[in-house]
């Protein structure tokens, strides 16, 4: 989610509805069977919370595709970010690995908007402490843009350019009651 801004003014807009999910989530799903010529070391880890959840959505879709179980489980970076100091303390999330673990295999970090670049940076300080993958690649939802690292997402349902002025908000069923990708303005401090 955008970490800048968890509200959403009057003005937000939808960019997605529930069936452009399902639908950018098969194509994803299509893209890492192709990239990885079928799916047999593929390893799906969410990071929480909304993350979680579209890769566990990620995985059914996979299962459909290749027709075997994909193993799927989270990843907490909360410990791992560079701003702990900046924002008020947060809840530790929980990190869940597949029972055969991630060694040797190919791992696909699934989070629900790509901003700066730092949740992922701080999943990948996660990840190496967990094990040694083969390979690492990213899907995400939504792609803004604003990189402050040279990350890129191998999977992306959707580009949305946007400003500093504005903010993305995923709202997932599981969690929100509803799926939506809301597009805004910030909302100032009163």
């Amino acid at each position: 989610m955008d970490r800048q801004q968890d509200t959403q003014g009057p003005d937000a807009r939808p960019v997605l509805e529930g069936p452009d999910i399902a639908r950018v989530l098969t194509r994803i799903a299509h893209e890492i069977v192709e990239r990885a010529k079928g799916a047999d070391d593929v390893v799906l880890l969410g990071i929480p919370t909304r993350g979680v959840f579209l890769a566990r959505r990620l995985a059914v879709k996979l299962e459909e595709i290749t027709e075997r179980a994909i193993p799927v489980g989270s990843l907490d970076i909360t410990m791992y970010r560079d701003d702990l100091r900046m924002h008020p303390p947060r809840a530790l999330a929980r990190t869940e690995i597949p029972g055969d673990g991630i060694d040797g295999r190919l791992v696909v970090l699934v989070d629900d908007v790509l901003f700066s670049g730092r949740t992922i940076r701080a999943a990948l300080d996660a990840l190496n402490d967990i094990g040694r993958p083969r390979a690492v690649q990213l899907a995400v939802l939504v792609d803004r843009g604003h990189r402050e690292l040279p990350i890129r997402a191998d999977y992306v349902g959707k580009n949305l350019p946007t400003s500093l002025r504005e903010t993305v908000k995923v709202l997932l069923a599981e969690e929100d009651g509803r799926d939506t990708v809301l597009l805004g303005a910030k909302q100032t401090a009163q």
